[in-house]
């Protein structure tokens, strides 16, 4: 996935800019389209700066979870082969 140019606190601090402007206006001043600030629009609609900082390190605590997880039910595996082939 590309990376953003723009992080997430300001990615918030534009659709809120767009609220006050007209959306092409803010569109041509950073250099975006205005499709992207509607795709920004669906993600990041109602939450503020704190709440985007807070998700992020939601998503990134969950991504660690599922990786644990994952490597915790293939240890299981592997020692339910081991398990069946000492029978």
């Amino acid at each position: 996935m590309r990376k953003s140019r723009f992080t997430d606190e300001q990615v918030v601090a534009i659709l809120r800019e767009a609220d006050r402007d007209p959306m092409a206006t803010v569109a041509k001043r950073h250099g975006i389209s205005e499709q992207t600030i509607y795709t920004w629009r669906k993600r990041f609609g109602g939450l503020q700066a704190s709440d985007v900082r807070r998700l992020r390190q939601l998503e990134t605590e969950n991504a660690r979870l599922k990786k644990l997880v994952a490597e915790r039910d293939l240890e299981i595996e592997v020692m339910k082969e081991v398990a069946a082939k000492n029978w």
